[in-house]
């Protein structure tokens, strides 16, 4: 009887479950995520020949919160904007030089990176599961420096790629990671108090 009306639950799923959401709603938080990826984007340290933003926390982060599919589509919906010249990106920079230059490996890696940590999140890696959180951040920040570097590598070789393009971000992308386990681990409590 009970196996009978027992409806199981995702092991982790979306906090915000936007996938079953009316599709205003989704588009609502797609616009969201553009204007956070733009303000995360503003805070900069100048660096060469790739600049240290907050962008990779805010793509991990939507990425656990929005699911694999919203996580992508809205990182998309961002660098459209920036294509279109919308000052959305480090620095307020925007325009299509910026997808062939040193930042452009990384620039496409973001809706993998977004679709990653939210895939992972719907299985189990994110909310209160502080370490698989970090570990599901961590994978999609290495992500980003992989395809990041491979893109640089291209364009100034193997060695010099490594030295400017990974080396710099790696106690970073640790760093990051752990603020967004922080910050899921935080929200999913908050979630539960109020459910309470």
């Amino acid at each position: 009887m009970n196996e009978m009306t027992y409806a199981p639950t995702q092991p982790g799923g979306s906090p915000l479950r936007l996938s079953s959401r009316p599709v205003l709603v989704q588009a609502g938080a797609v616009l969201f995520g553009t204007l956070l990826l733009a303000l995360a984007s503003q805070i900069s340290v100048p660096m060469v020949p790739v600049p240290i933003t907050m962008q990779t926390l805010a793509v991990t982060l939507i990425g656990a919160f929005y699911g694999w599919r919203l996580g992508a589509v809205t990182v998309l919906a961002w660098l459209f904007e920036a294509a279109l010249g919308l000052p959305v990106l480090a620095g307020g920079a925007s325009g299509l030089p910026h997808f062939m230059g040193p930042t452009g490996g990384y620039l496409f890696s973001f809706p993998i990176v977004a679709a990653l940590v939210g895939w992972l999140a719907e299985r189990g890696w994110g909310g209160d599961r502080l370490v698989r959180s970090f570990a599901a951040m961590l994978l999609g920040n290495a992500l980003c420096l992989v395809i990041g570097a491979a893109w640089l590598a291209a364009l100034i070789g193997v060695e010099r790629a490594l030295l400017l393009g990974v080396v710099p971000f790696i106690v970073g992308a640790v760093l990051k990671s752990a603020l967004g386990a922080a910050i899921l681990k935080a929200s999913s409590r908050s979630a539960g108090a109020g459910s309470a």
